[in-house]
């Protein structure tokens, strides 16, 4: 898929907030034209009140409606902007989730993480803003001119070819000044450079030209230095300051024709028949077409930043993934049919077939770096495979509901309370997923209870303690595969004991996929995956006792430990 396309898709995912923009965005920016219509108007009816031909009562109901209608401008302008930022905001996450997921399965060196990641977030923001600002002006600018110009035509088309004339000449006028203004710009920053070299030299070596008389004679160079970055940045800022000016009178030139045209319009010997209302409404038209004209630049600027940015981040961007929502499939049978995975230049696992029911455990196990917790990332969606995996007969990738909860091998906390650990700002049951994880009396001992504060990962935690508090983070959110990655690791048995039956009896609507080398409890699940080898063999645990050498030895070895 190319880059356009892509970029396409992000902003498609929120068609919903499109749609709420382009009507709020068309109604607040051709409601704009209101008010110069409504000026002309009162400047109208003033001029029939001071002729004896209207009443004040007259004014008063114009201003009123002249009040009620811009209220309601501006109320769509608040709406357009609030779709606009929500719209913004939801590609933004979802950029970052898909860099986030890239980052996960890609190799990236550790002492270039922090400049990865930073740059990576820089330019989404920067891309997003872009998107953000294009569409924003889109409309504040584009169909706000169309209609401004559409305006001026209905009154005059004659005389509005002219006065458009005037503000395409000053954007011309004013763009070949900013190649100036480039050049004197970065000939300032050039003489501020030598300055600041000049003044930490006079810094450095401030004893050695005293000691041997050079003092006057280098303070003669640093002021020459300095009165050269003076002249050269106050040309910059002169020049940058006559920009918007020198653009305004331009611009502004086409006002003469529209008093000598106006006028003629008024008299009845024009191209139009004007009243003191036409030609008010006429003039403030024009005068806000002009200003905002001067912004039109913006809408191409916002379009080139967008595209830079993109185009730096596109090669890290997956395919986009599927929106996820907050609800949860149903699980009844999982397959997984010749899956083959592993890290770039690290296969570690080819052709991996299983069949699993609702209520089963899956025992997974094997040597250290045999492929158990990339076995794991691969059900959530950050490692690639071949093969093919299935939830109910249908592909795991393109279910929109959660299908996965998944306690990671190294404990995932945050730094707030234990609550907001488990919960995640859901409604749920804190004290029976606690107790689920024989977390709940030692919670009850700490000061604040579970409002107690645990430090960044957990730091006031036991290893214990903070793996406890990610499993009853996982077991509280229930999703169809439940993923549980050494989560006995740095708990005592008996604990490990209560924690299993929970498991089996608190948790039969789900597939859980135990990953531990701790295989106490391996025995009483439903099938045994071991990782050999870059091989799978898929079994029970009475099988493998008779099968594999490895693995009864493992067994034995820890039941010898455990005496």
């Amino acid at each position: 898929m190319n880059s356009v396309g892509k970029l396409k898709t992000y902003i498609l995912h929120e068609k919903g907030n499109l749609i709420l923009i382009t009507v709020t965005g068309l109604i607040y920016n051709i409601g704009m034209v209101a008010g110069p219509w409504f000026e002309g108007q009162l400047v109208q009816t003033l001029a029939d009140i001071l002729n004896g031909d209207r009443t004040l009562a007259d004014m008063l109901i114009l201003a009123a409606i002249y009040v009620l209608t811009i209220l309601f401008v501006q109320v769509m302008r608040f709406f357009k902007r609030l779709f606009v930022r929500k719209f913004a905001n939801n590609i933004n996450r979802e950029m970052k989730e898909n860099l986030y997921h890239t980052m996960l399965s890609e190799d990236i060196n550790s002492q270039e993480t922090g400049s990865y990641i930073a740059k990576a977030i820089s330019d989404v923001d920067a891309c997003v803003e872009g998107i953000r600002k294009f569409v924003t002006e889109i409309f504040d600018t584009g169909v706000v001119m169309i209609a401004y110009i559409v305006l001026l035509t209905v009154y005059d088309w004659k005389l509005t070819l002219i006065v458009l004339l005037f503000p395409p000449l000053a954007y011309f006028c004013a763009n070949w000044l900013k190649t100036a203004v480039t050049e004197s710009t970065q000939k300032a920053r050039v003489s501020n450079g030598k300055l600041n070299a000049a003044s930490l030299d006079r810094v450095e070596n401030a004893l050695t030209y005293r000691l041997y008389g050079e003092e006057t004679h280098q303070n003669t160079i640093y002021e020459t230095y300095l009165k050269d970055y003076e002249k050269k940045q106050a040309k910059a800022n002169i020049l940058l300051a006559s920009t918007q000016p020198l653009y305004q009178i331009i611009s502004m030139i086409s006002v003469i024709f529209i008093f000598i045209f106006g006028a003629k319009n008024i008299l009845g010997s024009g191209w139009s028949v004007w009243n003191i209302a036409a030609f008010s409404t006429y003039l403030a038209c024009f005068a806000k077409l002009a200003k905002k004209s001067s912004t039109a630049a913006k809408l191409f600027n916002s379009v080139q930043k967008a595209e830079v940015s993109w185009k730096r981040i596109q090669p890290h961007l997956k395919d986009v993934p599927p929106f996820i929502s907050h609800g949860s499939a149903s699980a009844d049978t999982l397959d997984v049919s010749a899956v083959s995975f592993g890290y770039p230049g690290l296969p570690l696992i080819h052709d991996l077939s299983f069949h699993a029911h609702a209520g089963e455990i899956i025992g997974i196990t094997g040597a250290v770096a045999s492929g158990k917790t990339a076995l794991a990332k691969i059900f959530l969606g950050i490692l690639p495979y071949e093969g093919k995996i299935t939830l109910n007969g249908r592909d795991l990738v393109s279910y929109q509901e959660r299908t996965v909860s998944c306690l990671a091998q190294d404990p995932q906390l945050f730094s707030s309370s234990i609550a907001e650990n488990v919960s995640l700002g859901d409604s749920i049951d804190l004290q029976a997923a606690l107790h689920e994880v024989c977390m709940d009396e030692e919670v009850k001992e700490f000061e604040q209870g579970t409002e107690t504060l645990i430090g960044d990962h957990g730091v006031r935690l036991s290893g214990g303690q903070q793996e406890r508090i990610s499993l009853a983070r996982a077991l509280s959110h229930p999703a169809p595969l439940l993923i549980l990655d050494d989560p006995f690791s740095a708990v005592d048995p008996s604990t490990e004991d209560a924690v299993f039956n929970d498991l089996r009896a608190k948790h039969s609507d789900a597939i859980i996929l135990l990953i531990s080398h701790r295989l106490a409890h391996f025995h009483q699940c439903d099938q045994v995956i071991l990782l050999s080898d870059h091989q799978a063999i898929v079994s029970t645990h009475e099988e493998l006792m008779r099968t594999s050498a490895e693995y009864s030895r493992l067994v034995r070895t820890q039941k010898g430990d455990q005496a």
